[in-house]
């Protein structure tokens, strides 16, 4: 079955404008243009619409889906099943965000007592499912299953105030990683040692076991992986190169 662009729109949820913006940047081209000068829709189109859909539901970049779905060797049925991963995690990241809403209700109605690790438990589980989806696959090729499960369990473990200390040293790297690259400063200069320094005790809230050798991998795949890079370049560009460079000078 063929749609025009406004009649695929109203199947699909989205808007004209939407599949206007996918056709200009080569993401969702249509099947053809009638003499009328309507966009056309196929049977093909559809699915490709459909999998883009699946792929933004999963906060995946528009840049990061065309890379994947114009891959030679993209299999839509493995796709589909790393969708339904996907949202299997986001099930049980939902359901552990209930089971902890519901206790925390019960608490402040005198019902039930709540420590300050429970509290925060919904919301690391939720950050582990979302970063094992996403990252989960190579980081597990890179260091093994044993080493991510550790750290996962340290992550668990952490107080409130050291996920606080945590979550304020990360911001002051990206302050700092900013400032570094507007000022075009060196790698191996001062602020470029201190960004290093930053680095390596962020990780080490999160690795069971330090090693020279993980943390120079870490970093080279914050510029070879786009997903990584897109992380710290979001804030400003160049950001994830001027960290893998600034941890490079400092651990050599």
């Amino acid at each position: 079955m063929e749609y025009t662009i406004q009649k695929l729109a109203q199947l699909s949820g989205t808007t004209k404008r939407t599949l206007r913006y996918y056709d200009e940047i080569g993401l969702l081209k249509p099947l053809r243009i009638n003499s009328s000068g309507y966009r056309i829709y196929g049977a093909g189109e559809v699915d490709r619409l459909q999998q883009i859909m699946f792929f933004r539901a999963m906060d995946v970049h528009l840049e990061e889906i065309k890379r994947i779905l114009d891959e030679p060797k993209f299999d839509e049925t493995e796709a589909l099943r790393s969708h339904l991963d996907g949202l299997l995690n986001k099930k049980n990241e939902i359901e552990v965000m209930i089971r902890n809403v519901r206790k925390t209700i019960e608490v402040k109605e005198g019902r039930d007592t709540m420590t300050d690790q429970e509290k925060f438990e919904g919301l690391k589980k939720e950050m582990l499912d979302k970063n094992e989806a996403e990252f989960g696959k190579e980081i597990r090729q890179k260091y093994g299953s044993d080493a991510v499960e550790k750290s996962n369990k340290k992550f668990m473990a952490m107080s409130a105030e050291e996920s606080e200390y945590v979550g304020t040293l990360a911001g002051d790297l990206i302050d700092q990683l900013v400032k570094a690259v507007e000022e075009n400063a060196a790698p191996d200069s001062a602020i470029g040692k201190e960004i290093a320094e930053k680095h390596k005790k962020w990780i080490g809230f999160y690795w069971d076991q330090y090693s020279v050798e993980a943390h120079l991998g870490v970093v080279e795949m914050y510029v070879a992986d786009d997903r990584f890079k897109a992380y710290y370049d979001q804030h400003k560009a160049g950001a994830a190169q001027f960290l893998r460079d600034a941890v490079v000078a400092y651990l050599k």
